[in-house]
């Protein structure tokens, strides 16, 4: 996922909590952690004090801390917005309040870090792999609309 992916994703995210898009300001910050950089670096490159950035960053944490159901701050943002968009990816899914709600599966925070949510999650991913080859998708179209390597989408025609 690159950081227009994310950043996408992020706004879809928001909008689904909130009715409202990502504003300029809160681009920026989301942006500048994506990339790794300090909030005072953040605020140089937004014409703001490094207080104002900070502030901004929390109200997104806090935001995508309620609709992930997990908490999100900048050390992990990168690595929530991959994982949770995965499953969006996969399976269509949407999100609602706490949970992410998937089709009729809701996938609670708990269940996330068990042995059956993983074999789930790799499940959906044969299964979305299969059903695009299906409709003569080649295998590097498959890779780039799941941000899979074509290494892992060969390996599923291997282990089925």
């Amino acid at each position: 996922m690159n950081v227009q992916e994310a950043l996408a994703f992020a706004d879809e995210v928001v909008f689904a909590k909130t009715g409202k898009h990502l504003d300029d300001m809160q681009v920026g910050v989301i942006e500048g952690v994506l990339k790794r950089q300090k909030y005072g670096d953040i605020a140089e490159a937004l014409n703001c004090t490094e207080g104002y950035a900070k502030d901004i960053g929390y109200e997104l944490w806090q935001l995508f801390s309620d609709s992930f159901g997990e908490e999100v701050n900048k050390l992990n943002l990168r690595s929530t917005l991959i994982r949770k968009s995965m499953i969006g990816n996969v399976t269509g899914g949407v999100i609602n309040g706490h949970h992410n709600v998937i089709g009729s599966v809701n996938i609670c925070k708990s269940s996330e870090e068990s042995p059956e949510f993983l074999r789930g999650k790799q499940r959906a991913k044969f299964e979305a792999i299969h059903r695009l080859q299906a409709v003569g998708l080649s295998d590097e179209q498959i890779a780039q609309c799941l941000d899979m390597t074509l290494e892992e989408i060969r390996q599923v025609d291997l282990t089925e």
